[in-house]
């Protein structure tokens, strides 16, 4: 552990401070830190900043909800910048994005890898959910409500039960597939983010963990 008192903070006693979801390693925001809101910060296990610009402290989410939960700090090697990784509870912009980096400055056209997972097509589900499309199936379905949402899950846990006890693999990640999206779309509906399943599941495991230790004592 690095002691506080070996961190520079510059002349104006600030320190840069990159947020990243310690889930996704996403890049959330870049803020500034003085001495006293890193403590406040590592104290109180949430974000806290100074802004330059009102010349005070703020909590992050005090006033929007979107309060970032710290799971981790780390200094870089001249222990003159910090990243911080987060628990976050909402978008990290006061535009409502998920990160303050949303805006290209510059792109060379060659295809990138884009990174896929439950949080993306989360926010693409519930984006059809708040801005309804034509001819979308996933806006047809937040339309019919969630008798029908919850009647097409019945239908697809059918489906994977089929294929699994066929042992027919192909079949049973395709249904799989159709699963796992008609329970995103419950999620979505129902205001439940993987966010919170995961970490449901993490507290489980941890709990599984201290109950094992606990029986070999």
């Amino acid at each position: 552990m690095l002691d506080l008192d070996k961190i520079k903070f510059d002349a104006e006693g600030l320190i840069p401070a990159i947020v990243q979801d310690c889930k996704t390693k996403e890049v959330l925001t870049l803020a500034y830190m003085n001495r006293e809101s890193l403590e406040i910060s590592l104290s109180e296990g949430r974000t806290c900043f100074f802004s330059r610009s009102r010349q005070t402290l703020w909590r992050k989410g005090e006033t929007s909800g979107n309060v970032q939960y710290i799971v981790d700090v780390y200094a870089d090697c001249d222990a003159d910048a910090l990243v911080l990784l987060v628990r976050p509870t909402g978008p990290a912009c006061h535009t409502g994005e998920q990160s303050c980096f949303f805006q290209r400055v510059y792109s060379n056209g060659e295809p990138i890898r884009i990174d896929f997972g439950l949080a993306q097509l989360y926010e693409l589900v519930k984006g059809r959910k708040d801005s309804p499309q034509e001819k979308s199936y996933t806006s047809y379905l937040f339309e019919k409500g969630l008798d029908k949402i919850l009647k097409k899950i019945g239908e697809e846990c059918a489906e994977v039960i089929i294929a699994g006890k066929a042992r027919d693999k192909r079949e049973t990640v395709f249904e799989l597939a159709d699963l796992s999206y008609h329970l995103i779309v419950l999620m979505a509906e129902a205001g439940i983010t993987p966010a919170e399943v995961l970490s449901e599941l993490e507290r489980r495991h941890v709990l599984d963990k201290k109950v094992k230790q606990e029986y070999m004592q």
